[in-house]
């Protein structure tokens, strides 16, 4: 299977500096494999944090050489998520990458109000999707995190999204809101949330992006879809990024796409102090590999942005 777009990802990320990246509790064999596959191309330097007999037990049945990578001993998973996010705080890590562990245990652990990795933003979930049949990556949040968004969240999820596909270096970002029909019916929530999704961008509220909603899925993605309903937009029929009502919606099309279409789902977290790799034991080497390059992308974007900061 042809994975031209995740290529892309991969080679961009493989000309930056390896990204100091914390895997949180790699004590199975998928997680600590990942980590390995990233850092042989270079895409990460990973700082292993767990109880170390564990994750020394897991290379052994993986047949991994651990030589040279950095190991921080942690007595459980709930002191690995304690530990890596410290590592974050105090500048040693650039990225946190999810292990053997629960993703509510890592999530705990960023989203602490003292001690966590908290910024003004709303903590959002987006999958970075290769769809074969479909011409461009697919940004598709919010899936994992926000189970039902309120508008008030949606603005956060939205604009994480556009930024992530600025940090992965879209020419144009197209952002469909999704409901169930291309038409606001105030006894549908979603539409009239996606009607003021798009009046908040015009407005400079949202950035970066152009919007349009409510899209149906069909609408969101196939021109001729579009064409028959009479809709007509810059983001109708070839819309990049894809915004869920909510966290079943936004699961189901994701698996949907993955199952039936054969698409692979790289998975970031972003709103914390630094982006987060989520990814599942289901996931192929290359989806884990793009979510690597993803996170290394978001990091030089972050970093750039600290830069210009610190010179104005």
């Amino acid at each position: 299977m042809s994975h031209e777009k995740y290529q892309r990802l991969i080679d961009t990320a493989k000309a930056l500096p390896p990204v100091a990246t914390a895997v949180v509790h790699p004590c199975d064999e998928s997680s600590l494999t990942g980590a390995v596959d990233a850092a042989k191309l270079g895409l990460i330097r990973p700082l292993l944090v767990g109880p170390k007999a564990k994750i020394d037990a897991a290379a052994r049945k993986a047949k991994l050489d651990l030589a040279g990578f950095q190991m921080i001993d942690a007595p459980h998973s709930h002191g690995a998520a304690a530990t890596a996010v410290e590592l974050v705080r105090s500048g040693k890590a650039e990225a946190l990458m999810k292990g053997s562990l629960h993703t509510d245990e890592l999530m705990a652990a960023v989203v602490k109000r003292d001690t966590g990795l908290r910024t003004a933003r709303r903590v959002s979930h987006c999958f970075v999707m290769d769809v074969p049949s479909y011409e461009t990556a697919l940004i598709i949040s919010d899936a994992a995190v926000n189970i039902a968004p309120t508008l008030k969240d949606k603005i956060d999820i939205v604009q994480n999204a556009i930024d992530l596909a600025h940090a992965l270096r879209f020419p144009e970002v197209r952002v469909a809101i999704l409901s169930a029909m291309e038409t606001v019916n105030p006894d549908v929530p979603s539409t009239v949330e996606a009607a003021a999704l798009c009046k908040m961008a015009d407005r400079g509220q949202i950035t970066g992006g152009i919007l349009d909603g409510p899209l149906a899925l069909d609408n969101a993605i196939n021109l001729a879809a579009a064409s028959i309903k009479k809709i007509v937009s810059p983001v109708a029929g070839r819309a990049n990024v894809l915004i869920v009502p909510d966290l079943e919606a936004g699961n189901m099309l994701a698996k949907s796409l993955s199952f039936l279409a054969k698409a692979d789902s790289a998975g970031i977290v972003l709103g914390a102090k630094v982006p987060i790799i989520l990814t599942s034991r289901a996931d192929s080497v290359m989806a884990r590999l793009a979510s690597c390059a993803v996170a290394s992308l978001v990091a030089a974007t972050r970093r750039e942005s600290v830069a210009k900061a610190i010179a104005a």
